[in-house]
């Protein structure tokens, strides 16, 4: 452990006494920026539009697919497009994804080191993301990641999705255990908001998709290089 890896917060609070550690998806677990991409361009192609470069695209990834759509649409982080062509560009998006869902998706350096000890500790292990199920569980299961989970909340398991609080309260009362008893560790704003909110502690990477923007700048507990490094900060405190 070193001093770097703590952000905003005082080095006594570590290492944290907790029961279970809740995962975010993409960006944190898998780098699926690139096949995003390649399934954003594949629908821009079939509308006869005009394609925009890979890195463009991964900079919109982290508001959820709808949202991506809509700023692959306008080359805007803001942008509302026709309400018609999103109606028409979302399914095609979404038939483009599953159709590259694991071409070049892969789980980042030290996750599945991070998640073999995490799991020797006895967390509980819960994976909570805003993509949809119908693409969640296949990736989680292609990419090996399947069987560390307790509980996998997909975007459209629960009436909500982060940055609000209530997946993460769900999963909390799934496991019978208080929000301070659980850390979230994700990449993005999205998912301290939705920690913060929940009462939980939270991480960040510092390799995912925030969007472009800096995730030293975030109100988390710490930012940390690696699964393997969010580890080195906890203790568990099971039964």
């Amino acid at each position: 452990m070193t001093q770097s890896k703590i952000h905003k917060s005082n080095s006594d609070l570590f290492p944290i006494p907790l029961k279970a550690v809740i995962l975010d998806l993409d960006g944190t677990l898998l780098d699926t920026a690139e096949d995003l991409a390649l399934a954003a361009n594949a629908m821009l192609r079939e509308l006869n539009m005009t394609e925009l470069p890979s890195a463009t695209i991964q900079s919109f990834i982290g508001k959820g697919v709808p949202k991506l759509v809509k700023r692959t649409l306008t080359n805007d982080p803001d942008g509302e497009p026709d309400p018609a062509l999103f109606e028409q560009a979302l399914p095609l998006y979404e038939r483009c994804y599953a159709e590259n869902l694991h071409v070049h998706t892969r789980p980042y350096p030290k996750v599945i080191e991070g998640l073999d000890q995490l799991k020797q500790s006895g967390y509980h292990l819960i994976c909570i993301t805003n993509k949809t199920e119908v693409f969640t569980l296949p990736l989680l299961r292609k990419t090996g990641l399947a069987g560390y989970f307790e509980l996998v909340l997909s975007g459209d398991s629960l009436p909500k999705r982060k940055p609000d609080p209530l997946p993460l309260l769900h999963a909390c009362q799934q496991f019978n255990i208080s929000p301070e008893e659980a850390l979230l560790i994700g990449d993005s704003s999205n998912d301290a908001i939705a920690a913060r909110a929940a009462g939980c502690y939270s991480f960040c990477v510092p390799y995912g998709y925030n969007e472009g923007h800096d995730v030293h700048k975030i109100d988390c507990d710490a930012v940390v290089d690696s699964i393997v490094d969010a580890n080195n900060l906890i203790t568990y405190q099971g039964h």
